[in-house]
């Protein structure tokens, strides 16, 4: 269902907009924490450490699919907000043949680079074989995980959150099942658990490009389109690249935390392994509806609506704040039994501790992180990409050096790498919330 985010009241259309995305990622955050939740219970705390340490490597993946989808959201809303669906088949065409591209030259760096990243990030030898594995698989599977967030992107853009839920129901319970069935039926082990997400991803992506295909059919024009545009290729990557980047350069920040975790041994790697998928999961939520305030603000200046973004950026605030109180209470005051999902308490007691300390030190302070992301969105929609990821990497480099001086320098051990995350998002708040008050959108205006 394709929506127009220019009309109606601002709260009611962003919200009604937001929470079939919330829904989406919290599926596909469940069989995320599933492969976690499988691999430590069927096979043990090692394979949970294992695809702990793939996960920041996979993560760089998924940044350059996640920053494309943004970027690619924001240029088609714009075109689409103003009407242009000539402008809007040809910017599809020009994504999907750039996509391609794009995956193939990743998937080849993948395979090539992917064992000397382990090495490089201080991957424990006992868990090194099943990591390189796991992360093997992953790569082999790109071209899906690149294909389906562009479709839930270009989906998003058009107004349409629902769609891509449906995709992600269908694709969470596959893999949540062929988990199962993978490693404790057919004891494939933690290849078992990678194999899982390689089908169910790929399955979900080609039925959501396809239903895409239909989708864009129902936007009639009058003058033919391009297929490949150049200068439409320059206008996405304007936005594209600084997501691309901000995302890249979060998970190259998260290789130097996971090293550090590493040093710490394989039931340290083990504990933050679950507590960080745990994390993910909230911040996922957050990052989230961040895009679908990108996706409004975006629609709404290319409709020249400016009054409409400050609307949206209040709602968004206030969907974020009644989001995180969940998040907070359960891993604040229930974070032993959240551990406890991935671990056996009696077999992996300092792992569940150290995933415990996480949760304790970094759910208190969702609300600051969720309006941080959520100003994020607003600065992307707009296209005010030095804002977004000066607030961005202000995140990363504290993060980064303050995990360093408070677990090596001061001596707090691992719990000082958990004491980072606070002070980061505390002080990238205040630069992101500070420029939204800038309002970049009505400079850009006047400048035209």
């Amino acid at each position: 269902m394709i929506t127009d985010l220019t009309q109606g009241n601002s709260r009611k259309m962003l919200w009604m907009f937001s929470i079939p995305m919330l829904l989406s990622v919290i599926f596909q955050q469940m069989y995320n924490i599933a492969d976690s939740i499988i691999a430590g219970r069927f096979i043990g705390e090692d394979a949970l450490a294992a695809v702990g340490a793939s996960y920041p490597i996979t993560m760089i993946f998924m940044a350059v699919a996640v920053g494309s989808n943004v970027g690619c959201a924001v240029v088609v809303s714009r075109f689409f907000g103003a009407k242009q669906y000539e402008n809007v088949k040809t910017a599809v065409c020009t994504i999907f043949l750039t996509c391609i591209a794009v995956s193939i030259v990743m998937t080849a760096l993948g395979l090539l680079l992917g064992n000397r990243l382990l090495t490089l990030i201080q991957t424990p030898e006992n868990v090194f074989a099943n990591a390189a594995l796991y992360l093997r698989i992953y790569i082999l599977g790109f071209l899906f995980l690149f294909l389906y967030n562009i479709c839930t992107g270009i989906f998003t853009s058009l107004g349409d959150s629902r769609t891509p839920l449906y995709f992600l129901i269908g694709s969470s319970v596959a893999n949540i099942v062929l988990d199962i069935v993978f490693v404790a039926v057919f004891k494939m082990g933690v290849a078992g658990v990678a194999w899982a997400t390689f089908v169910a991803q790929g399955a979900a992506s080609i039925l959501a490009f396809v239903t895409l295909v239909h989708r864009l059919k129902q936007l009639h024009t009058t003058e033919p389109y391009e297929k490949f545009s150049a200068s439409m290729l320059s206008q996405i990557a304007l936005v594209a690249i600084p997501s691309v980047l901000q995302q890249s350069f979060v998970s190259v920040g998260n290789l130097f935390v996971q090293s550090l975790v590493n040093s710490f041994g394989s039931a340290v790697i083990a504990g933050y392994s679950a507590a960080i998928k745990l994390n993910t999961f909230a911040v996922t939520c957050f990052s989230t509806l961040s895009n679908g305030l990108s996706s409004f603000t975006a629609q709404n200046i290319g409709a020249r609506k400016k009054e409409r973004i400050q609307e949206g950026y209040k709602a968004g605030i206030l969907l974020v704040v009644i989001i995180c109180i969940p998040f907070v209470l359960f891993y604040f005051f229930c974070s032993k039994t959240a551990m406890g999902l991935f671990m056996d308490a009696n077999e992996s007691q300092e792992a569940i501790h150290a995933g415990i300390m996480f949760l304790k030190i970094a759910s208190p302070f969702y609300l600051i992180m969720g309006i941080k992301v959520m100003s994020d969105g607003l600065l992307r929609g707009a296209s005010a990409m030095v804002y977004f990821m000066t607030g961005t990497f202000m995140d990363l480099i504290l993060r980064v050096i303050l995990a360093y001086i408070f677990a090596k320098g001061l001596g707090f051990g691992s719990t000082g790498i958990w004491m980072a995350w606070p002070f980061g998002w505390t002080i990238s708040m205040f630069f992101s919330a500070g420029f939204c008050k800038l309002k970049p959108w009505e400079k850009k205006e006047k400048s035209a």
